[in-house]
């Protein structure tokens, strides 16, 4: 009766998709270092909730301001809810060996996305925002 899971793989894994809801956790991939981060998506359906399970990552928000992204980051504490709504661009920064849960409408992974990416200038910036954000945590930054 009971169901359990346990996601090891890296990656982006829906794992559990019931009638207008999905639960899916998000392991640390090369893609989500900061130093692979080209671009942001954003979601024109729903929310999407995401809780640190394990490891080091920051959520990263844009707004798009005259067509450029102007970002604000959350260094995530483990086990607190984070909500970013809907129309709102996105990503996640993470360090190896992190996990993710992340709860959203049924689906989202398929058919509600768009993506935006970044230009190499924007990149960088965000490097800069990110790795500032962990020094200020007393961690090391996300070097390669």
């Amino acid at each position: 009766m009971i169901e359990t899971f346990n996601i090891m793989e890296k990656g982006y894994h829906p794992f559990l998709i019931r009638e207008g809801w999905q639960l899916a956790q998000l392991n640390f991939m090369e893609e989500q270092h900061i130093d692979h981060i080209a671009k942001l998506d954003v979601h024109l359906k729903t929310d999407e909730v995401f809780v640190a399970l394990e490891g080091n990552a920051v959520l990263i928000a844009a707004a798009l301001v005259n067509g450029e992204p102007e970002f604000e980051l959350e260094l995530m504490e483990h086990n607190k809810p984070y909500n970013v709504p809907k129309n709102t661009w996105h990503n996640i920064a993470m360090k190896e060996g992190s996990q993710v849960l992340i709860a959203e409408k049924a689906d989202t992974h398929i058919s509600d996305f768009e993506f935006y990416q970044l230009t190499q200038h924007k990149r960088m910036e965000l490097r800069n925002k990110v790795n500032a954000l962990f020094d200020l945590a007393g961690q090391k930054p996300l070097v390669k």
